[in-house]
């Protein structure tokens, strides 16, 4: 119960409020988005510090972990949609559905996802080439399977999200390489205080996403009944995901605890940041606001249950599966019957 008093939680829950009372418009908008940029950029930058050139290698030779995660992302994700689907009652705007389906074909976060790993202690170098990956995919993937799920003709492609993941990302990686033989020692050294740079992001993308729904005005477009059943469908369909891939990597493949931490943050979350213009350039009219009003929701979900999960993986070394012999799996995701 105590990790569910977690002060980063009620950090999160405080950034919601903010945005909801005081949403970033105008300059103080831009501000906030050029921030957020920049944070993130410094966030990869130290991870390339952080990591020794081996281990980045290492990362990219998880070639089983990263397929997992795309079938996880691009396969299972739009099956689950397809299945839950029916359970929207009749009446249900029509664009809300076709939200929670677009929802669903959408590639993994990359900067949110690992910086839970982060937090929990994961296989950083992997999650950032597995994240990386599937939005590079992503950009191709994405639109084939909306087009098939949705029956929508002539969508047309957009390269932005390449050029921000290059920018953005993997560039202030190998920045960190190269660098790494310089200050290494130093960002090791103050690894604690740099850690707050994990945090700082997401709350700063929370800040962002909340802020934007308001001044669109997209929480006024739905009826509280039709919220209600969005909000339990989304609960459940990230529930099926953290389920599905915390049994796959334990119990099929046999993953390390690491790895099974890149592949319940990588394989179980989808990707606002790639998700709004996608849908911007596939989707034109009125019912833009509602169709990406699904996302907006499962992100914020997202951050909260994964933020849980990641203090409870950093925790694991206070136990341990006597199955196994290895740290056990955070409680929130199961293990009946343990001691």
């Amino acid at each position: 119960m105590a990790k569910l008093l977690d002060p980063y939680i009620g950090l999160m829950l405080v950034t919601v409020a903010i945005a909801a009372v005081v949403p970033a418009q105008g300059t103080a908008a831009v501000f906030v988005k050029y921030a957020s940029m920049a944070s993130i950029v410094f966030l990869f930058f130290l991870y390339g510090t952080r990591l020794s050139p081996q281990a980045a290698i290492d990362g990219l030779l998880q070639w089983k972990l990263h397929i997992v995660v795309l079938l996880c992302t691009f396969a299972m994700f739009p099956l689950l949609g397809l299945a839950l689907r029916p359970l929207f009652p009749s009446g249900t705007p029509v664009a809300l559905v076709t939200g929670f389906l677009f929802l669903c074909v959408l590639p993994s976060t990359v900067q949110s996802s690992i910086a839970f790993t982060s937090i929990a202690r994961g296989n950083v170098a992997a999650a950032l080439c597995a994240a990386s990956a599937s939005n590079l995919l992503g950009v191709f993937i994405s639109p084939i399977l909306a087009g098939w799920l949705l029956q929508a003709q002539g969508a047309a492609l957009s390269f932005a999200v390449f050029r921000d993941i290059t920018l953005q990302l993997l560039l202030p990686f190998v920045a960190g390489q190269l660098v790494r033989p310089v200050i290494g020692g130093w960002v090791q050294h103050n690894r604690t205080v740099l850690g707050y740079a994990d945090r700082g992001s997401i709350l700063l993308i929370i800040y962002m996403a909340f802020s934007q729904g308001m001044i669109d005005g997209i929480w006024t477009q739905i009826r509280a009944k039709d919220l209600v059943v969005l909000i339990l469908l989304l609960c459940a369909l990230l529930t099926i995901a953290l389920l599905a891939t915390a049994y796959i990597g334990r119990r099929i493949l046999r993953f390390s605890v690491e790895n099974e931490i890149v592949l319940q943050f990588c394989g179980s979350k989808k990707s606002l940041a790639s998700g709004l213009p996608m849908a911007t350039v596939m989707f034109a009219g009125p019912t833009v606001g509602m169709i990406i009003l699904p996302l907006m929701m499962f992100h914020q979900i997202q951050l909260m249950v994964c933020a849980i999960l990641a203090r409870q993986y950093a925790h694991r070394e206070d136990g341990v599966d006597h199955d196994t012999g290895k740290p056990a799996l955070p409680a929130a995701i199961g293990r009946r019957g343990r001691k």
